[in-house]
């Protein structure tokens, strides 16, 4: 109880007693008993156990509610104007028993109150059986229920409690689902802008450094210039700059031109069916398949001649680089690196990536994902 509950709750025992008290005084209802003398001590008595719920609930409530209704019986006794008095007792069931026992307090009051005032033991058997038995009864039944609440709101509040940790739980799996994922498309970025032109510049410098000729400086520094633009792009957005304002043909095209004038090895791009819209994301993924591809053939496949297909097929979008290197058997060339994040790619936008490669005959790479027309 607040404070203001607890104010009405003390002071209505001290209005009823002192009300009670006067109509006793004034208008004896019967025959009072006991005299003067005991009615004002019982008075005193009761107005001074009061006292105890003044503070708030009394430590020892069971204790508390026993003597208070022993002085409301006696006070009963000794004049009937003071049963407004013992309304106080009632009240004072609710607030201090549990629930199972609460009829049972009201049940004893109210027997021995009337029992009291007509104490002849026909009176007493009817009250009993009238009163007594049914109040007990209902105690019962209700306490049982209410107990049957409590439990189920005691399970209710525990299901919260474990939902609401297994949703911080998600929500923490979650952020952390989404840091990986964001380091693995910076890697992805890195590997595909900054690491590929680098090692574009790499093998410009060393081809430099073992011919002399002075154009594969100029080949290197347009490619440093390539992969800062790239670079800075990167950081502002996913979709590749040669993508920008154009279609993926137009755009890988434009890439197996520019690499074969770099690494002087003819590759050529052809397409297969109407080339149609397809999500930027399926675009993105073909398109870094393709730079990636171009980029393994110039640093391990020694390859004279380079070709990419781009098929539109009913369902999907097939792209395919090959290539007539000196191949590989089992695993590829250096960290394998670029076919993981290749497969990664693909696999992103629902796609499929298969490498086939033999020693001396050359690789194929195959990227299909789906992208039907009108999709």
């Amino acid at each position: 109880m607040d404070g203001r509950e607890r104010l009405i709750f003390s002071s209505s025992g001290y209005v009823l007693l002192a009300v009670s008290s006067v109509l006793a005084a004034l208008m004896p209802l019967s025959e009072p008993h006991g005299g003067l003398p005991l009615t004002a001590a019982l008075v005193l008595a009761a107005a001074l156990w009061l006292l105890w719920t003044v503070p708030g609930k009394p430590s020892r409530p069971l204790l508390y509610y026993v003597v208070l209704v022993a002085l409301i019986v006696a006070l009963t006794w000794c004049n009937a104007w003071f049963a407004l008095f013992g309304s106080v007792g009632f009240a004072h069931a609710f607030g201090l028993l549990s629930t199972r026992f609460v009829a049972v307090g009201v049940a004893v009051q109210a027997v021995l109150s009337a029992f009291v005032q007509h104490p002849d033991q026909g009176t007493a058997w009817l009250l009993i059986v009238n009163v007594g038995v049914p109040l007990l009864y209902a105690g019962l039944v209700v306490g049982h229920e209410s107990e049957k609440h409590k439990r189920t709101n005691a399970e209710l509040a525990a299901a919260l409690a474990e939902n609401s940790g297994l949703h911080a739980q998600l929500l923490a799996q979650a952020r952390e689902a989404g840091v990986l994922d964001e380091r693995q498309r910076m890697a992805q970025e890195i590997h595909d802008t900054l690491a590929q032109g680098l090692a574009g510049i790499v093998t410009q410098l060393q081809a430099e450094d073992q011919t002399g000729d002075r154009a594969h400086l100029a080949t290197a520094a347009r490619l440093a210039r390539q992969s800062l633009t790239e670079a800075r792009r990167s950081v502002r957005a996913l979709r590749p700059e040669p993508l920008e304002g154009t279609r993926l043909p137009e755009a890988v095209g434009a890439l197996a031109a520019d690499w074969s004038r770099t690494e002087g090895v003819p590759a050529q791009l052809h397409t297969d069916g109407e080339p149609w819209p397809v999500p930027a994301e399926v675009e993105v993924a073909l398109y870094r398949v393709a730079q990636e591809a171009l980029t393994n053939i110039a640093k391990h496949a020694r390859a004279s001649r380079a070709g990419l297909t781009l098929s539109y097929l009913e369902d999907q979008v097939v792209l395919d680089v090959r290539d007539d290197g000196v191949g590989f058997s089992g695993q590829p060339h250096g960290d394998g690196f670029g076919l993981t994040v290749m497969r990664q790619r693909v696999d992103g936008v629902g796609g499929r990536l298969s490498v086939e490669s033999e020693p001396g005959v050359g690789t194929a790479i195959s990227a299909s994902v789906p992208g039907g027309r009108g999709e």
